[in-house]
């Protein structure tokens, strides 16, 4: 049996960067179930904030993401994500990452909830594929070892300590176990859980299962974020339209032309992602369409296709020209904010096991991410990582103070006695309609006795379509079981019979599984 010191699992920005680290430090290995390429950072759009422009500070952007958390965010951990950010993005230059540049300065723009231009960006809205493809390769020329088409079922914990981790070969069928000093979960988020999504299909909540499976708390899960705008044409996967094109100008208008926004709160266009989504399912309603649009025509075609090459050609091979018609846009899943518990060094419940990037909650989001914060949140977390596991580190992991938890398990349900067949179709569309952007109690509890019911009937997995399923499921029960806790709204939930904020509700959901089941 083969031992490293470092294994992670996933290969997106979260697990890539933590391998680059890792190596100065024992032996890595990397298992991906896809392509070392395949994951969703090269989907990021947007950029990377950080308070490096003379009119910023970290203060500032401290405050941003504290208002955007809407009560749930740690301060101490965002205090840590502000003030280590200027430090991070310098990693990434000197990894050769090439962010856009303005007079030889880098340069910065505009996104919603942020009060001054600090969103970094390269290759225009092609953020995410450059920084992937610049971690990559820097991983492929090292002696890093790296398992593709392998999927991760099983984390080894013995008393409590993690000893290995258990993987599929997906090629072959094979099962083989690898030991570890510690393992690191990057896996992604999980929005395969929803109808419309601009995740790529390896966001199928893995890592959520593993943990979960293994003993590690789970927090947050109520608080997915649906981007306001993906391109919705018929027949297209959704595709996602940047908030960075509402920094640059760009406003929402419904079907007959009318900017709704102002009609909603004064931020307009550029308030944060939960209220321009709901506000966008209300327009939809109220003018009986399934779509908004985004209208950049008054930009010159210039700016639209040097700032957005990426949508720009997208929409164009789909026969839209952005520099002179409307974009049809309407909301889809984005972002898992809760996720695996951390503390402030990325470590769990579980002795050597540690979360980084989507999969983990470092509670630096709260209840609303604040938009291009999540890039930067896996730079200075997964450095942290590290930090904590440099043979002769000496530093202390009591806990910290993140404000109140409720904690609980998966509770039993009444299962119901006609349930349509588990399949990602049915589950996606049950989380669309049931489990949305916006949510009831009798919808709630409808979907956590369906899911509870699939759970329940799914034989043991045996394949990566069967594996990806079940961790869908288990995921899908942890997020719709929060939501149903949650009784308020707040943030990115949002909830039709209890529409307020409620005091007594500023507080976690953790849920751990049950000793023995």
């Amino acid at each position: 049996m083969s031992y490293y010191d470092y294994i992670i699992v996933g290969s997106g920005i979260a697990g890539l960067y933590s391998a680059l680290l890792a190596k100065e430090q024992g032996r890595v290995l990397v298992i991906t179930k896809g392509s070392i390429d395949d994951c969703n950072t090269k989907y990021a759009q947007g950029g990377i904030a950080a308070a490096i422009a003379k009119n910023d500070s970290p203060k500032l952007h401290f405050q941003d993401t504290i208002t955007a958390g809407d009560g749930l965010c740690n301060e101490e951990a965002v205090s840590i994500l502000a003030n280590e950010a200027s430090d991070r993005i310098s990693d990434l230059v000197n990894f050769g990452v090439p962010f856009d540049t303005v007079n030889g300065e880098i340069a910065l723009t505009t996104e919603a909830a942020h009060t001054v231009p600090r969103i970094l960006h390269a290759g225009g809205d092609a953020t995410g594929e450059h920084i992937e493809v610049t971690l990559s390769s820097r991983v492929r020329s090292s002696k890093i070892q790296v398992l593709e088409d392998c999927l991760a079922t099983e984390i080894v914990v013995e008393k409590g300590v993690v000893n290995g981790i258990k993987a599929l070969d997906c090629r072959t069928g094979s099962t083989e176990e690898y030991e570890c000093r510690y393992l690191i979960l990057a896996t992604g988020g999980a929005g395969q859980l929803f109808k419309f999504n601009t995740n790529s299909e390896i966001a199928t909540g893995d890592g959520i299962a593993l943990a979960f499976n293994a003993g590690a708390e789970i927090v947050d899960m109520e608080f997915y974020q649906f981007h306001p705008t993906a391109l919705h044409l018929p027949g297209v996967t959704p595709f996602l339209i940047s908030e960075a094109v509402r920094g640059e100008g760009g406003v929402l208008r419904n079907v007959d032309g009318y900017r709704f926004m102002p009609d909603y709160t004064p931020e307009a266009d550029l308030a944060p992602r939960d209220i321009v989504a709901r506000s966008i399912v209300h327009e939809m309603e109220k003018t009986g369409s399934d779509r908004v649009f985004i209208d950049i025509t008054h930009l010159t075609p210039k700016v639209t296709t040097t700032r957005f090459p990426h949508i720009y050609r997208f929409c164009l091979d789909h026969g839209l020209d952005i520099t002179k018609g409307l974009v049809p846009v309407a909301p889809a899943a984005h972002y898992m904010m809760g996720g695996i518990k951390t503390n402030l060094w990325g470590e769990t419940n579980i002795t050597g096991l540690f979360a980084a990037g989507e999969a983990a909650c470092t509670w630096v989001h709260g209840a609303n991410r604040l938009a291009s914060n999540s890039m930067l949140e896996v730079l200075v977390f997964s450095k942290r990582i590290m930090e904590k596991t440099r043979k002769g580190a000496k530093i202390e992991t009591a806990a910290t103070s993140k404000g109140e938890e409720t904690h609980r398990s998966l509770s039993q349900r009444q299962l119901p006695q006609v349930a349509p067949a588990p399949s990602f179709s049915a589950l996606q569309q049950l989380h669309w309609e049931q489990v949305g952007i916006i949510r009831h109690q009798e919808s709630l509890t409808e979907a956590a006795d369906t899911l509870a019911a699939w759970q329940k009937s799914l034989p043991p997995p045996t394949d990566r379509h069967s594996y990806e399923l079940n961790n869908l499921v288990l995921t899908g029960r942890l997020v719709t079981e929060a939501a149903l806790l949650r009784e308020e709204s707040r943030g990115a939930h949002f909830r039709s019979d209890f529409p307020q904020s409620l005091p007594q509700w500023q507080r976690h959901i953790v849920f751990t599984r049950k000793s023995g089941s």
